[in-house]
């Protein structure tokens, strides 16, 4: 199972999410163009060095949908709070991170 909050997510360990990641450019809809890439990446909080990010996906530039697998989360700490954000690469290379807030792992029996 999981909620969303604004941009605060909670997710059951080991429970599968798909997210539709909506992004807009000067008020309207907004496609990442060929050649660009979108991703999340997670980790404990935002001061700690990129080696210790807990979670990267790549976001298809075609479907924008956020894909957590049940095995992205199953072996993490349950009622643990990590930040995430998702971050636009485009074609030239120039980087935008448009979203970020946390992710909270819930507990989960088996």
């Amino acid at each position: 199972m999981y909620s969303i909050k604004n941009s605060d997510i909670f997710l059951t360990r080991g429970d599968s999410l798909f997210l539709q990641i909506n992004l807009t450019k000067d008020g309207e809809s907004y496609t990442p163009e060929e050649g660009s890439s979108v991703r999340f990446a997670m980790k404990a909080k935002y001061s700690d060095p990129d080696e210790k990010i807990v979670l990267v996906k790549q976001i298809p530039i075609d479907t924008m949908i956020l894909e957590i697998k049940p095995d992205d989360t199953k072996n993490l700490p349950m009622k643990k709070t990590y930040v995430y954000d998702i971050e636009l690469t485009d074609s030239l290379g120039h980087k935008y991170t448009f979203l970020f807030g946390t992710l909270t792992l819930g507990e989960e029996v088996l």
